[in-house]
């Protein structure tokens, strides 16, 4: 790296702080198992599928004597899937991990994510590489992919690599897609005698890989504090300049715990939250009456001003919408060739239209030309509508336009309505981890390692107790067939890791319905500043907003 920033500097000198058993030497820290585990559902599937990795006990360390540590590993680790802030970090813990243990151990990363493992496209990670990237951002120290590890043969080519470079271990850095496969693939190998462990790690910014065990996902702390300093700042422009209603688009396509920490930590005047407008079947109009609602509130009080935080994949959880993207879907991906002889957006238009139900075409109708080009975009992987692509916070501002417009010339209001458009999103994936993400990746991949020395597979490190200050934190891992369901993926029920939506009945969820009608009338915008890295443990080692309430602060 030629250039190294002066806060990049001092990063380097950070010493990530460790929960109180995992500061012990190796072979004074002992695995202490727990009682069977049962999957959260569909139990007698998952045990079928999993026939020699289900069922197995949570664990935790705890001090003891064991030497199981001591022994020189060769692991392999892979980051999979979009980037999270601490992505090095737990790389750096496994790392330290392995050399406590045993000085001759080694650590392979595999490049560009899981398509490394298939293409025996690898680096040893050394000392001095490492500490290029200890407590840094971004996942650029060994890369990262979406390549899924899903199919026997791929499990094949891994158990060959693994043979090459006479690998003990490979440690998948992922979300729940990336867990669930880490869950397949230690399933495959147990079934084909092999002795090589696969063990997950929690990754998301969405913070929706979530559990009674795993309390958060690395990278949520930091990217939701990213975001809720942008909007904070947003806001005290907003109440300077007095004139812009501000709409900001955050990222979580399957939940909307960013925007409701981001909420909390910033006091907007309104927020949607995706589960709450899917639990009470809201259309699309009752959300924008609701928003011009309080837009007209504002402007009697002579506050013509104000900020909208809007989830991601909020047009999914509107009723009428997520029926037209799913008729979308279908049409598209069976006439796949015939719509791509379609060149205009014109005659794309008409087209689908025609193939649509009628309710679905009459919604379709009434949407900007802007939204329908977005929704007849190029699919995802998946074949699906790629909703980050759909510029929610453009068409809800275009219908509060029009709506206010109508009010307006009905002389219903006199108030302006000027408007500023945002996305935040990569803004926040690989920001410098806070101290929180910093401490608790160094601390999962430290639990990582434990779990491969005693021989474990099948299992996700899990550090609980995170509301607490990091050496009162528990560490261990819990089976990954114990987070599992099945769905519907591709007409076939599959076996995934079942992604934590935002609980109407939570203490976060609660804690900001209770507010949120004071802050739509009233301009309470709280700032929440940049990430602090030094000063006062009270300013530069707290976790979330929502951790805390979900831990009963």
């Amino acid at each position: 790296m030629d250039t190294i920033s002066p806060l990049q500097k001092e990063r380097y000198r950070y010493q990530p702080k460790l929960p109180e058993t995992l500061k012990r030497p190796v072979e004074k820290v002992k695995p202490v198992r727990g009682n069977p585990t049962e999957s959260v559902s569909d139990q007698a599937e998952l045990k079928q599928l999993f026939t020699n990795t289900y069922g197995k006990p949570i664990v935790s360390f705890k001090e003891g004597d064991n030497t199981a540590g001591t022994k020189p590993l060769n692991v392999g680790v892979i980051l999979s899937g979009g980037q999270a802030p601490g992505g090095h970090n737990v790389i750096a813990g496994l790392y330290d991990g392995l050399k406590a243990g045993n000085s001759d151990s080694k650590l392979f990363g595999f490049l560009g994510g899981p398509s490394g493992i298939l293409e025996d496209n690898s680096i040893e990670i050394t000392a001095d590489y490492l500490d290029q990237y200890r407590n840094t951002g971004g996942f650029d120290i060994i890369g990262s992919g979406r390549t899924k590890l899903e199919e026997e043969d791929q499990f094949e080519l891994a158990l060959e690599t693994a043979k090459k470079h006479g690998i003990d271990a490979y440690v998948i850095i992922g979300g729940d897609d990336s867990n669930t496969n880490a869950a397949l693939m230690a399933e495959y190998f147990v079934a084909k005698g092999s002795e090589v462990k696969v063990i997950g790690c929690p990754k998301t910014i969405d913070g929706d890989l979530k559990n009674q065990y795993i309390e958060v996902s690395f990278g949520f702390d930091t990217a939701t504090k990213t975001y809720a300093e942008l909007i904070g700042n947003i806001e005290r422009d907003a109440n300077s300049a007095k004139k812009y209603w501000h709409f900001i688009k955050l990222m979580g396509r399957s939940a909307s715990h960013i925007a409701l920490e981001c909420a909390l930590q910033t006091q907007p005047n309104v927020a949607i939250i995706s589960e709450e407008v899917s639990q009470k079947h809201q259309t699309l109009e009752q959300i924008v009456a609701h928003i011009t609602n309080v837009v007209i509130k504002r402007s009697n009080n002579g506050e013509n001003f104000g900020v909208v935080l809007v989830p991601e994949g909020l047009i999914e959880f509107i009723p009428e919408m997520k029926v037209l993207i799913s008729e979308l879907n279908d049409i598209l991906a069976e006439n796949v060739d015939y719509f791509s002889s379609l060149h205009t957006f014109e005659d794309q238009s008409e087209w689908v239209n025609k193939k649509l139900g009628r309710d679905s075409s009459y919604v379709f109708s009434s949407l900007p030309n802007d939204i329908q080009r977005q929704l007849l975009m190029d699919r995802d992987p998946h074949g699906n509508v790629q909703v980050s692509r759909i510029e929610t916070e453009k068409l809800l501002i275009e219908m509060v336009d029009n709506r206010l417009n109508e009010l307006k010339s009905n002389g219903q209001f006199n108030g302006k309505f000027s408007s500023q458009a945002h996305f935040f999103g990569y803004e926040g994936r690989c920001a410098f981890p806070s101290n929180f993400d910093a401490d608790y990746t160094y601390s999962l991949g430290y639990s990582a390692f434990h779990l491969i020395a005693n021989g474990l597979t099948g299992y996700i490190a899990a550090v609980r107790s995170l509301d607490k200050p990091a050496d009162q934190w528990e560490a261990g891992g819990i089976p990954l067939t114990m987070m599992m369901n099945m769905e519907q993926r591709h007409g076939k029920k599959k076996p995934v890791i079942k992604k934590a939506l935002v609980e109407l009945d939570g203490g976060p969820f609660r804690t900001f319905a209770a507010k949120r009608d004071q802050w739509a009338e009233k301009t309470l915008f709280s700032f929440p500043g940049a990430i602090q890295y030094f000063g006062p443990a009270e300013v530069c080692d707290q976790p979330t907003i929502t951790l805390k309430l979900e831990q009963g602060q």
